[in-house]
């Protein structure tokens, strides 16, 4: 067993070695990943390798390893499946190709692709941890052109803009003009996402909620009310637990 340090985090891996591997791969498990690598590979490439993947290897372990706490059912992601994308449910397609890792791509649906030799037990949480990575990085995207779009013309800059699971609000805006946004706005229609972005935005001006705050978002989305009252009359739909299996 070995270890791969990220700062004070320590992550347990198998480095095995094998003389039929033509290309480094990484399978994980609930407690450790396993690293397989060419007979002849040295130390700087094991190294490269685990630099290059340490973003995903940090959320598949961490997300496994909630999941195998919390003991509950990994949803059923399978071709068929449904599960909710800027406002409606939508379907995937899974097929297996000759890989070492889950791809994410979509298309008139998601479509994903999974290494051929990926075990049924692991299968799904591996599927969900990637397409959590591609949804959170879709709705980071769309933020930051929002902010593009409304930041200059009305003299909104945040300092950045994060994107968080945060449990009990949609987004906020700190004293240091950092934006913070939940990731779940993702499975909410896109203006609903601009109107969260805008909100928080205005709060650079405006620290509270007063009308001078919410005279600003009208002047940078004139029909807020109507995206607001969505994301109010909605969102207990806005999470995995909407997951549609199979019928």
């Amino acid at each position: 067993m070995a270890v791969y340090r990220i700062g004070a985090q320590e992550i347990d891996y198998t480095l095995r070695r094998s003389s039929k591997a033509r290309k480094a791969s990484l399978s994980i498990t609930p407690k450790s990943f396993e690293l397989l690598v060419p007979e002849g590979a040295t130390d700087e490439q094991i190294s490269a390798v685990l630099d290059r993947r340490r973003g995903w290897i940090i959320e598949t372990v961490q997300h496994m390893a909630e999941r195998a706490k919390a003991q509950t059912r990994v949803y059923q992601f399978v071709t068929g499946a449904k599960i909710p994308y800027r406002g409606r449910m939508t379907r995937l397609t899974i097929e297996p190709f000759d890989g070492s890792l889950v791809e994410v791509s979509f298309r008139n649906g998601f479509q994903i692709r999974k290494p051929t030799d990926l075990s049924p037990e692991s299968s799904d949480t591996i599927i969900e941890s990637a397409l959590r990575l591609w949804l959170k990085r879709r709705v980071r995207d769309d933020a930051r052109d929002f902010v593009r779009r409304h930041g200059e013309r009305h003299g909104l800059k945040p300092r950045g803009l994060q994107i968080k699971d945060q449990k009990h609000m949609w987004g906020s805006c700190g004293q240091d003009r950092q934006i913070n946004l939940n990731w779940h706005l993702i499975f909410a229609p896109k203006p609903v996402l601009e109107y969260a972005v805008v909100h928080e935005m205005c709060h650079l001006k405006h620290r509270n909620h007063e009308p001078e705050f919410w005279d600003l978002v009208g002047r940078v989305l004139p029909d807020w009310q109507e995206r607001k009252a969505w994301l109010d009359r909605n969102e207990h739909m806005l999470g995995w637990e909407k997951v549609e299996a199979v019928k």
